[in-house]
């Protein structure tokens, strides 16, 4: 979400650095510059969440803070692991004290090619992109409800996101989050399935660039006085499942711990500390509402992630439908036993 370069392209030579540390080293040289973070995802990570965590302020921050030395425009390595050349995109921030600047992401191949070229002398590139903002308009989210049949009053909201970026399907980001959500939907009904609580089945709006929807249902969540018992997200891609994540109280992980075997068999061999979404998150800040998520194998996520790559064909049915089932068994349990 950057702003482009205008009607005229930009021209200047690039100034490559390989963390924010070195910018501020070399913040002289920054001026009328076009600064190239070329910051590596770490392959030392098992969870590859960790290496996006730390690349990803380099995306987020970075045009900002080399806007604050005279930067004309940043070109930021993509965060991925990926041996291809496909652009991965996604938020940027800007801080309000400095010139918003273009930044554009380049695959890895590109990457390297630029870091070689200069090891070998300056580079001087030619930027044109065009990028806009429009005024903001109405969005929805959707929601589907089981009525609970004991505990109406209880609610347990299941969701994913509805948007992605507009370089890729996002069928896994997060195609496969709603899927799931609908799934569950769908299964519960097929067997004729009667929650004591209600069961809330939502598909949000705008999660990518501004959180709106997720706001939106723990606004009105909390104007309405609702008891939140449980709020669980998909949106780490529909990869086969690996465990449940869960934030909650002491004893209330203790008491989704003890059902790590009831739902083990179906993938999800682990329940750990710490579980939450975007979209939920909100929820949880304004009714300190417990979060859980499905954690998927994430060694091929970030391979696609906010890329053209990430294509319907790029879901694996089986791997889709198995993390359906534990989210499916994990809501069943809370329904059943409460928290």
């Amino acid at each position: 979400n950057s702003v482009g370069t205008g009607k005229a392209a930009i021209s200047a030579e690039v100034l490559l650095v390989n963390s924010f540390d070195e910018l501020e080293k070399r913040k002289d040289e920054v001026k009328d510059k076009i600064v190239f973070y070329n910051y590596k995802f770490n392959p030392t990570y098992v969870n590859t969440f960790l290496s996006y965590r730390d690349a990803g302020q380099y995306r987020g921050q970075g045009p900002s803070r080399a806007s604050k030395y005279g930067a004309k425009a940043v070109i930021v390595r993509s965060l991925s692991h990926a041996a291809d050349n496909h652009p991965h995109t996604g938020a940027t921030r800007y801080d309000s004290a400095y010139e918003k600047i273009p930044a554009v992401a380049i695959g890895l191949r590109d990457a390297d090619w630029m870091s070689e070229q200069l090891q070998k002398g300056s580079l001087k590139v030619t930027l044109k992109t065009n990028g806009y903002f429009l005024p903001d308009t109405i969005g929805h989210n959707i929601i589907g409800e089981l009525r609970g049949t004991e505990f109406p009053d209880e609610i347990i909201t299941i969701g994913g996101h509805l948007d992605s970026w507009d370089n890729c399907e996002g069928a896994h980001d997060d195609g496969a989050g709603c899927v799931q959500t609908i799934e569950i939907l769908r299964a519960f009904k097929a067997i004729g399935y009667k929650p004591k609580r209600t069961i809330r089945f939502v598909l949000f709006a705008n999660e990518e660039n501004g959180l709106r929807g997720g706001n939106k249902y723990a606004e009105e969540a909390k104007a309405k006085n609702e008891k939140h018992l449980l709020a669980m997200e998909s949106d780490a891609g529909g990869f086969t499942p690996r465990a449940i994540g869960f934030s909650g109280s002491d004893e209330q992980y203790a008491k989704v711990l003890s059902w790590k075997s009831l739902i083990a068999p179906y993938g999800c061999t682990e329940i750990n500390k710490g579980g939450g979404g975007a979209d939920i998150g909100p929820l949880n800040r304004a009714l300190k509402t417990p979060t859980a998520s499905l954690n998927p194998d994430t060694q091929r996520y970030f391979d696609i992630h906010h890329a053209r790559s990430d294509v319907f064909e790029a879901v694996n049915k089986r791997e889709l439908e198995l993390g359906a089932v534990n989210m499916a068994a994990f809501i069943y349990l809370v329904d059943k036993y409460g928290l």
